[in-house]
């Protein structure tokens, strides 16, 4: 049984070289700057040209969701935003939930993505009581796929020509991480 106060209560999640925030006004420029570089829309599949309003308006309402639960990445020393991640898509009769992170371009590559993840999955797993937490990956995202698998992550299926790119249709991979199995008392 999930923790629904878990996903309204927006926490602060600290890790060695990155801190998780709430999803605030104040990243809204970099969180636009991030979607409008080509290669972030490519590894998302960001269709939709979000304007800077589109963008203040949605984080606005991130705040008061109890249903989801959006973060953003930040340098630990600086402050600086690195990204952005999400738990949505709750299913509290089934306890499992759906993963998003996009990086900014600087912050690819650095090890932080696998960081961030862990975290969100620590608090998934642990607070909210999710069982299993899914994602979508794009085929052609190896790195991503690898980051993914190194914090438990499994292929599960794939998507034949799901997505429509630049003029090609690409496989989505479905992965998914299960809650760690508790030792058992002996």
């Amino acid at each position: 049984m999930i923790d629904a106060t878990a996903l309204s209560e927006k926490p602060v999640l600290e890790g060695d070289r990155i801190r998780l925030v709430p999803l605030s006004d104040r990243h809204a420029d970099a969180f636009h700057t991030t979607f409008q570089d080509p290669e972030t829309r490519r590894l998302t599949g960001a269709h939709h040209d979000w304007t800077r309003a589109e963008i203040g308006a949605w984080i606005a309402e991130c705040a008061g969701r109890s249903d989801r639960l959006d973060l953003a990445i930040e340098d630990r020393d600086t402050g600086g935003y690195l990204g952005e991640l999400a738990l949505n898509r709750i299913d509290p009769d089934n306890d499992h939930g759906t993963f998003r992170i996009a990086l900014t371009p600087a912050a690819t590559g650095r090890g932080l993505g696998p960081e961030a993840i862990r975290l969100l999955l620590g608090y998934a797993f642990g607070r909210v009581g999710l069982h299993r937490v899914q994602l979508e990956v794009f085929a052609y995202n190896e790195r991503a796929r690898r980051a993914y698998e190194a914090c438990g992550f499994a292929v599960e299926g794939r998507l034949r020509e799901a997505l429509y790119w630049d003029g090609a249709r690409h496989d989505v991979l479905l992965m998914a991480a299960l809650r760690p199995a508790r030792p058992t008392a002996q």
